[in-house]
């Protein structure tokens, strides 16, 4: 693979967006790298906790904008989108995830860190959805996930508005759970303890807080 870098040291995997001179834009290539490595770390029995993290000097400046419209029809689209999906890859495993966010952590980058279970910054990360300003909405549930996180009122901002929050002020918010300065490090101490706790209670854990995060929406 050479958008996305999958590594495995123990019971903890890291899957690493690897474009940095592109500034880890999600595109193609990337989103069908991600469903092999997202696939692989649901697979291997030896693997407990997943840290997602990006080389270079960002996250995710969000979707390759370029590639947009490329498919033959709308219907092609849609057929795509749903065979090649990623994220049901990510939200569907039984294994916890912590997002390691530096740099820029925008559009389709921010909504990926909000499937993870835990977002930790850096103290240069810059979170947001920038979709409505270029007239679009966000196209991977950021709307559904950010809300989950941090509620209507907060989310409206950040989708509507289209607001880029810094790490301090996305910490306040509830957009990220801790703010650190070697994130990668802290990131990887994190899932290490996740990784500890046997995988059949932290896979009913994590479906009892999703469950009730739903009906807290549906209140």
């Amino acid at each position: 693979m050479s958008a996305v870098r999958l590594e495995v040291d123990g019971a903890v995997a890291r899957v690493v967006l690897d474009r940095p001179e592109a500034l880890n834009i999600y595109n193609l290539e990337m989103r069908d790298e991600l469903i092999e490595a997202f696939r692989a770390v649901r697979q291997l029995p030896e693997v407990r906790a997943m840290v997602l993290a990006a080389a270079g000097r960002h996250f995710s400046a969000g979707a390759d904008l370029g590639e947009f419209g490329s498919a033959g029809s709308i219907f092609e689209a849609r057929r795509i989108r749903w065979r090649r999906d990623p994220w049901s890859e990510l939200l569907g495993s039984d294994k916890p995830s912590v997002a390691a966010l530096h740099g820029y952590a925008l559009g389709a980058g921010f909504e990926m860190a909000l499937m993870c279970d835990f977002r930790l910054a850096g103290p240069d990360t810059v979170v947001g959805l920038p979709e409505t300003k270029l007239g679009m909405l966000p196209s991977a549930g950021g709307s559904q996930t950010l809300t989950r996180a941090v509620g209507p009122a907060r989310a409206a901002g950040l989708v509507m508005m289209a607001e880029n929050v810094p790490a301090a002020e996305a910490l306040a918010a509830g957009l990220v759970h801790q703010v650190v300065e070697d994130v990668d490090a802290a990131a990887l101490a994190l899932a290490r303890r996740l990784a500890e706790v046997d995988p059949a209670v932290m896979a009913e854990a994590r479906r009892q807080l999703r469950r009730s995060s739903s009906a807290a929406r549906a209140g």
